[in-house]
């Protein structure tokens, strides 16, 4: 018997919400415990505590609020730019907020890189593509299919309880990364503190893209959902590129056209794939090898599976057994992936639709002044949704 991975509908009982709050949210290993441990400690209740739910909640809201406010108040203002932000250290703030997002995104994507480049084995590998997938699909424990250290929902327990295994991502950089990858998204507001500020308006775009970022990535790190990894790294190395632009234009150093269109297409780009792939998570099972890590199911598996890829004849032993486990296995993981893939399909069309009108429709003739003005318009109202 060879393994096989299979596509089918996601089991219904994993559908719920409020979601389960089991299991907790898991620590980085301590510094020094690891050769892979990050450079310094979070403490397990600090780190916890910014995943209580009303943390992303209430900064969102008071944050969505504020921004309906100020832009009222900016309109009766006649969007006249606020005194502040005419004076030079205001200017120069706002370079170093582009600088220092500019680098933090760079050290994300790079610790980011090098966890991946430890945890994800070669398709050519031993265990083939199943090992491709079983190391995406499970973040803790011990490299290698049927070493994964899986909480299931069934006994209420982890079989067996993780701890300082290396060879999973979790461990090798994403509870690290992705803890301050989810808190710089309550940082990425002031973004539109400067644009109000200037007495610009900032465009329900904006405020939708910032608000929802918090609570997805709160949901992915809180619940501790594959997907999030490619969030954290496709979105940090957008940002580190992003910035870079921002801090030189703010320079007043003209930026090729193309440069703009290839950031925007870049942007767009990681919406697309990253909505294919966290939905994927909720179809996708696969078979691993029978081991005393898996004496319980994990978590219903739905009917009518079926196997879009099986490995080669003789890949493993004759006589070794193989039970069939899902990509994921909690309420809520399932609730991050889909709260996700709702939040980025909507991004992705606005963002597909700004294109549009700012690289496009731009560039052909314009027929009038009053249409001209009113694309000016578009692109205006959009340069904070750039700030991605």
């Amino acid at each position: 018997m060879s393994p096989s991975i299979y596509f089918s509908l996601p089991s219904k009982a994993l559908f719920q919400f409020p979601p389960s709050s089991d299991p907790s949210t898991l620590a980085p290993p301590p510094a020094g415990s690891t050769t892979f441990a990050p450079p310094f400690t979070i403490p397990a209740s600090i780190y916890n505590s910014a995943y209580d739910a009303r943390v992303p909640l209430t900064i969102a809201s008071v944050y969505a609020v504020t921004v309906v406010t100020l832009n009222k108040v900016n309109a009766a203002r006649g969007n006249k730019p606020w005194a502040i932000s005419k004076t030079a250290a205001f200017r120069w703030l706002v370079v170093l907020h582009n600088v220092f997002l500019a680098v933090y995104s760079a050290w994300t994507f790079v610790g980011m890189y090098k966890g991946l480049n430890r945890t994800i084995p070669s398709v050519y590998g031993a265990d083939g593509l199943i090992g491709v997938v079983d190391s995406l699909c499970k973040l803790h424990g011990n490299a290698g299919p049927g070493n994964a250290r899986a909480y299931s929902p069934v006994t209420s327990s982890w079989q067996p309880a993780p701890g300082l295994e290396g060879g999973r991502m979790w461990n090798e950089g994403l509870a690290f990364y992705g803890y301050f990858f989810y808190l710089s998204k309550f940082y990425e507001v002031v973004d539109t503190a400067i644009i109000l500020a200037k007495g610009k308006r900032s465009s329900t775009l904006q405020t939708y893209h910032h608000a929802g970022a918090m609570l997805c990535m709160w949901a992915g790190m809180r619940f501790m959902t594959p997907a999030i990894w490619m969030f954290c790294f496709f979105n940090s190395g957008v940002h580190a590129l992003m910035y870079t632009y921002y801090t030189i234009t703010s320079f007043n150093v003209r930026v090729p056209k193309a440069i703009k269109q290839t950031l925007t297409t870049l942007q767009i780009s990681q919406f697309i794939i990253g909505v294919y792939y966290a939905a994927a998570h909720s179809f996708l099972s696969y078979d691993i090898p029978v081991t005393a890590y898996s004496p319980a199911p994990s978590a219903p598996l739905a009917e009518n599976r079926r196997a879009i890829y099986t490995a080669p004849a003789g890949a493993a032993a004759a006589d070794q057994k193989y039970e069939t486990v899902s990509c994921i296995n909690t309420t809520g993981q399932t609730f991050a992936v889909w709260l996700n893939v709702f939040y980025l399909g909507p991004l992705m069309y606005l963002f597909m639709r700004f294109f549009y009108r700012s690289y496009i429709r731009r560039a052909a003739p314009r027929v009038s002044s009053k249409v001209g003005a009113a694309a000016g318009a578009v692109v205006d109202a959009g340069k904070g949704v750039k700030r991605m």
